[in-house]
């Protein structure tokens, strides 16, 4: 049984070279980003924002509800209200993992 092509290969990761061609992947790819950012904001009912600086400067973003809040929630810190379980679990594993950490630095 001879395989006829190699199957999915690991492309390399590198920087086009060529602008115009940097500029049309970008402008395909930019939808892309969006439609995933929203189904992710609404499947998952998180906080999003993306901003994109393609090659051309013009910046690009998107975000629910709005850049402005969301980046002001992550600079301040204020993480939104879930009274789900698993963020309660998150937090508990936080507070504890801030404890042991406060534990090390006192015994020092």
């Amino acid at each position: 049984m001879d395989r006829k092509s190699k199957g999915r290969q690991k492309i390399e990761m590198i920087k086009m070279s060529n602008e115009i061609n940097l500029q049309i992947t970008f402008s395909k790819r930019r939808a892309s980003f969006s439609k995933k950012a929203s189904e992710w904001s609404t499947l998952r009912g998180i906080n999003i924002a993306i901003i994109i600086f393609p090659p051309s400067k013009k910046a690009f973003s998107f975000s629910h509800p709005c850049v402005e809040k969301v980046i002001e929630d992550f600079i301040c810190g204020n993480p939104p209200r879930d009274t789900s379980r698993a963020m309660t679990l998150i937090e508990v594993h936080r507070n504890s993992r801030i404890h042991e950490l406060n534990m090390i630095l006192t015994q020092v």
